[in-house]
């Protein structure tokens, strides 16, 4: 899958990616893929998925469409945003919903970690959504990426060293995550 990071320090917000693309046993990794990066910018807000490959593709075409409005300055903003999303989704990308009959809600089936001047965030498949008040992490190498940090965040002045050192343990342990790992950084309003 990937491993994302997203880490707000002492002023600075950062979200860091891996660059491995799988398909089950197969990888592509960036020496093969010309579209390596996870890290897509859209208005100020940089936003990274994890998942199936198809949702980047998807997610940029319908963000960069001038008729689609997105709002990433606050929670509610983004879950207002990603409702959106997901009608879009069904109506015109043809999303397949199916998944657990118990699911509350249908499934986006889209994870993601964004920064933007206004903080960190987290979007999950029921349109969930998180601000982080330090770090977090997503994909399958985030346990891994949760540790390190972890480790360094008390130690680490900046938010891209403790980005790096998030991505570097999911790409040094998961076997679905590797180097490169690309990033950005954005000066956090002040509060």
């Amino acid at each position: 899958m990937s491993t994302v990071v997203v880490v707000r320090k002492n002023g600075v917000a950062c979200i860091a990616a891996d660059s491995l693309t799988t398909y089950g046993d197969l990888k592509l990794s960036a020496d093969y893929d010309s579209h390596s990066e996870k890290i897509q910018t859209f208005d100020g807000t940089h936003l990274a998925i994890v998942g199936s490959a198809a949702h980047t593709l998807v997610i940029e075409s319908l963000l960069n469409d001038e008729e689609f409005f997105p709002d990433f300055s606050e929670r509610t903003a983004i879950f207002k945003t990603f409702s959106e999303v997901h009608k879009e989704l069904k109506e015109s990308y043809f999303l397949n919903t199916k998944d657990d009959e118990d699911d509350p809600y249908e499934s986006s089936h889209i994870d993601a970690l964004a920064v933007n001047k206004h903080g960190i965030f987290g979007i999950y498949a029921m349109r969930e959504v998180y601000e982080y008040s330090s770090f977090w992490a997503t994909g399958s190498g985030s346990p891994y990426a949760l540790g390190a940090m972890h480790a360094v965040y008390d130690r680490y002045d900046s938010a891209q060293s403790i980005a790096e050192a998030g991505v570097a343990a999911g790409a040094a342990f998961d076997n679905a995550s590797s180097m490169p790992m690309t990033m950005r950084l954005v000066d956090l309003e002040a509060d």
